[in-house]
């Protein structure tokens, strides 16, 4: 299971965010976003203290790699899976392959070969606590071969168990609209044009062209905006869609380009207007 979804942490505030938003509610809206920001969703560190919260992350971490992984799957060489898990949460929305890993493992004294490399990744997805994404290509082949993206399953977790004490809130964010589309779409891919520009994620729908997600903390910068319009841009050209989205934290407004509609919305109502979750 997932921890609460920003519709599911509005609802235990007793906040209805359903229809039309009234200036008032949205308001209202916008104030407990800043809360789930903050907490993330899961409920026992809702209201508690900060180091409460920390700590409570920590212990939940801590259960998820010693009951499901290691004890579930007996592993022999524990300090290998967590030190494999704490450069995850390091390096969060950055790209990783199992070579790297091994390699990252092997310069701290761990004899973890890939295939084991490759088996704590797929335990840690079975935990629900990573979960990794591939590069969307026509070929499973180049799919799998090219390096992968991992993300946390609360973006709040991240800056708790994190090792530096300042913390990329751009991919915060970025974790934050992975989770809001994970759980409501079963496949989630980034993307590469054929210029080589990326889109964060590439997610198909049966029957339509796939949706197109961009993820940035903000465009008020006229290069930044640039650089992920034409990305965007680029990527619903190659795969024939008519319409892309950039998530912000505040922007709000509408991209007419050559390929299509580019919307521009701030995280809080991405992800309210996100189908319901499928699992």
């Amino acid at each position: 299971m997932f921890p609460f979804s920003f519709r599911e942490f509005l609802d235990s505030k007793g906040i209805d965010a359903s229809g039309e938003l009234s200036t008032k509610r949205r308001l209202l809206v916008q104030k407990a976003f800043e809360d789930y920001w903050e907490t993330g969703g899961f409920p026992e560190v809702l209201a508690v203290p900060r180091q409460v919260r920390l700590k409570t992350h920590q212990e939940y971490f801590h259960a998820v790699l010693f009951r499901d992984l290691v004890e579930r799957h007996d592993v022999s060489h524990p300090k290998a899976v967590s030190d494999l898990a704490h450069w995850l949460v390091d390096n969060i929305a950055s790209p990783y392959s199992v070579n790297r890993l091994t390699g990252y493992l092997k310069s701290l004294g761990h004899n973890a070969p890939k295939s084991a490399v490759s088996d704590y990744l797929t335990w840690f997805e079975d935990a629900y606590f990573f979960f990794s994404v591939r590069l969307f290509d026509a070929s499973l082949a180049r799919s799998h071969s090219n390096p992968k993206k991992a993300y946390c399953v609360d973006h709040a977790v991240i800056p708790s168990l994190a090792s530096g004490v300042l913390v990329n809130s751009g991919h915060l964010l970025e974790n934050l609209v992975f989770n809001g589309l994970r759980r409501a779409f079963p496949d989630i891919f980034y993307g590469k044009t054929k210029a080589g520009r990326e889109v964060d994620f590439v997610v198909p729908v049966r029957a339509r062209p796939p949706l197109l997600v961009q993820s940035c903390e903000s465009l008020a910068d006229p290069q930044t905006k640039k650089r992920e319009v034409s990305a965007l841009t680029e990527a619903m050209r190659e795969l024939g869609c008519m319409a892309g989205t950039i998530v912000t934290r505040a922007e709000d407004e509408r991209i007419d380009t050559d390929s299509g509609t580019i919307k521009v919305v701030p995280i809080w109502k991405f992800l309210l207007v996100l189908p319901e979750a499928t699992e």
